[in-house]
C-alpha cells in the first residue's frame, strides 16, 4: 500500500476544503497520514479516510528549520509520496528533507527544487474555487463538482451534547468571527437582534479571541430578555467540541469564516454571510447553503461597485457590504 504524507493548511476553512482531496487519494488505495499545526488537526480527525494525524510542533511566521530537520529525521523512511497543500516555501521543505520520493504541490516561492511532481498556479485572479484547487493535487480530472464532507461518531457528539443540556437539532448556532478582519464580520448588534427572534436555544461559537464579539451579542440578547436561551461558549469549547455543536445544530449563521465550511462539510442548514470577500472563491458547497452577499443583488441600490475588495478593514469606512444586510433577511433565510 502506498504511503502518502499530507501536509496540511493552516486555516480550518483550508483543512474542510482538502476533503475531497484525501476522499480521492483515499478511493485509489493510499494509506493518509496528515501532519497538521494543532489548531487544524480536529478538522482532519472528521475525515474517516484519514489514518493517522501528526500535530506538528511549528507556530505562525519563521522557517523553524531546526523544527523541521529534526520532525523529518523521525518521518524518514516511512512514506512514498507527499501531497503539499500549502503553497508557501517552508510546508514543502518537511517532506524535502524526508527524502519522501515523490512530492507533489503548486509552484511558487522557489519550490521548484523541492517538488518532484509540480502544478502550475494560476495567478490569483484566474484560481478556481479552492475545493478544486487542492482536488486537483490528485492529478485527476472532473475536479470542479468536488465538495467537502465530514463525518463524527454519534456517540462523541451525543456526550457533547448530553453535558450541556442540549438535542439534535434543537438548537441555533451563531459563529460571528472572522478571523481576517472586520470587513468579514456582520455586525454584532445584527447577530443579536436575529438572535432574540430565534425561539430555539442559541448556541455562540467563536476562539478566545472573538469572546468580546460573542459578549457583546450576549449582552445585546439579555437587553431584548431573551438571555435564558443563549449560551455563550467562545473560547470555552476545543475546536473538536465545535465541531459536534455545529455537526447536531439545527442552523448555522456565519460570515465567510473556517466554521463555515465546518457547517458545509457536515450538511447543516446554514446561512452564509459574505462582505469583503466572495462566494465565487470560497462558498459554502452545501445544498442547504444560502448566501448573502450585496454585491449580487440587484435589488440593492446603490450597487456595491467597491465589492469583492478583500481588505481586513473597509477601505471607504463604511462596510456597507456587512452593515445593510438586516437580521430579518436572514431571519427569512432560516425560516
Amino acid at each position: 500500500m502506498t504511503r502518502a504524507l499530507i501536509i496540511a493548511p493552516q486555516w480550518i476553512g483550508d483543512a474542510v476544503m482538502t476533503e475531497p482531496l484525501l476522499r480521492r487519494l483515499n478511493a485509489r488505495g493510499l494509506r493518509l497520514t496528515v501532519g497538521a499545526l494543532p489548531w487544524v488537526a480536529p478538522v482532519y480527525r472528521a475525515m474517516p479516510q484519514v489514518a493517522e494525524v501528526i500535530e506538528f510542533p511549528f507556530a505562525h511566521g519563521g522557517l523553524q528549520l531546526r523544527e523541521r530537520r529534526q520532525l523529518a529525521r523521525k518521518l524518514g523512511g516511512q512514506f512514498d509520496v507527499a501531497y503539499i497543500c500549502p503553497n508557501s516555501l517552508k510546508s514543502a521543505l518537511l517532506p524535502f528533507l524526508a527524502g519522501i520520493p515523490e512530492r507533489v504541490g503548486y509552484l511558487g516561492e522557489a519550490r521548484v527544487g523541492l517538488l518532484t511532481r509540480r502544478l502550475k498556479n494560476p495567478p490569483k485572479g484566474q484560481r478556481p474555487p479552492m475545493v478544486a484547487f487542492y482536488s486537483a493535487l490528485s492529478g485527476e480530472p472532473d475536479v470542479a463538482r468536488d465538495r467537502p464532507q465530514l463525518q463524527l461518531k454519534a456517540t462523541e457528539v451525543d456526550a457533547i451534547l448530553s453535558q450541556l443540556g442540549l438535542q439534535r437539532g434543537n438548537y441555533h448556532v451563531l459563529a460571528p468571527g472572522a478571523e481576517y478582519g472586520p470587513a468579514k464580520r456582520w455586525p454584532t448588534h445584527h447577530f443579536a437582534e436575529l438572535a432574540r427572534h430565534l425561539a430555539r436555544p442559541v448556541v455562540l461559537l467563536g476562539s478566545g479571541k472573538e469572546a468580546d464579539l460573542c459578549a457583546e451579542i450576549a449582552q445585546g440578547v439579555a437587553a431584548g430578555n431573551a438571555a435564558s436561551h443563549l449560551f455563550n461558549l467562545a473560547g470555552k469549547t476545543s475546536l473538536a467540541q465545535a465541531l459536534s455543536l455545529i455537526s447536531a445544530a439545527q442552523s448555522v449563521v456565519s460570515n465567510d469564516s473556517g466554521l463555515m465550511h465546518v457547517a458545509a462539510g457536515f450538511g447543516v442548514p446554514q446561512v452564509a454571510i459574505f462582505g469583503s470577500s466572495s462566494p465565487l472563491h470560497t462558498p459554502p458547497l452545501n445544498d442547504a447553503a444560502r448566501v448573502v452577499w450585496l454585491k449580487n443583488d440587484p435589488t440593492y441600490q446603490p450597487a456595491l461597485d467597491c465589492a469583492p475588495c478583500f481588505e481586513r478593514v473597509c477601505p471607504l469606512g463604511h462596510t456597507r457590504c456587512l452593515n445593510d444586510i438586516r437580521p430579518a433577511r436572514v431571519l427569512q433565510l432560516l425560516s
